[in-house]
């Protein structure tokens, strides 16, 4: 009987282990898709053209984005694994493309050194979402309305400009990404627990979703580091 209890841990142990590699490596991915897309655009002038030549463009890349988020959050357990790893693909190159004004308003060194701070920042609080035995449950709803009110500040600040409101949303941000790194992390290893012996093919969109959502916190971390830290160009 102990036998089968120590067995049956060891597997769930190694399915949380599985999962977070896998997860991870899709970020990762994900992560350089953007980047190289991003340094790419803003280093081609014919790109500059279309895409800030008309702040349109900008806001249909943003819808397109949202959309893709929901679509992989929503409907992951209606889609293929391959259709969700597409859908994500898709979402960093377009993501890519709108973040790539970063290299135009900031000097590079202050980018490097800014993705240097956010990666150990987001590795470092992973790990704890990761390890630690505290639940993290609770956190979900103060994190999600901070997160609602971080949005809408945004965007009204883009009528407003108003300096004052972007240093408390930078501010707030970085707190609330910090947290939604932790609070992630542990659901998605609680996804890999209860997973058991689950098929590939749900393995593949479990670790798709996952991460979706720890792309999304680490980039946004980075932005909100960026605008606090940043270094313009001349």
């Amino acid at each position: 009987m102990q036998g089968n209890i120590y067995s049956s841990a060891r597997m769930s142990v190694a399915q949380e282990n599985s999962l977070i590699r896998t997860v991870y490596n899709w970020m990762m991915f994900g992560l350089f898709v953007s980047g190289f897309t991003a340094y790419f655009t803003a280093h081609n002038y014919a790109m500059q053209r279309i895409l800030f030549g008309n702040s349109f463009t900008i806001w249909i890349l943003f819808i397109g984005e949202l959309g893709l988020v929901y679509a992989i959050s929503g409907g992951a357990r209606s889609m293929s694994a391959s259709t969700a790893s597409a859908m994500f693909f898709a979402f960093s190159l377009l993501n890519g493309l709108t973040i790539s004004s970063i290299f135009l308003i900031y000097t590079a060194q202050s980018i490097a050194a800014t993705f240097f701070v956010a990666g150990l920042t987001f590795g470092v609080t992973s790990f704890y979402g990761y390890v630690t035995k505290t639940d993290l449950t609770s956190w979900g709803k103060y994190l999600i309305m901070g997160l609602i009110g971080i949005i809408i500040a945004s965007v009204v600040n883009i009528f407003l400009h108003s300096p004052t409101v972007s240093w408390l949303v930078s501010y707030l941000g970085v707190f609330l990404f910090i947290g939604l790194t932790a609070y992630d992390t542990q659901k998605i290893r609680e996804m890999g627990a209860r997973m058991g012996n689950g098929d590939s093919e749900q393995f593949g969109k479990i670790a798709i979703v996952g991460a979706l959502s720890l792309y999304l916190d680490f980039i946004n971390l980075f932005l909100m580091l960026l605008r606090i830290f940043g270094r313009g160009r001349d």
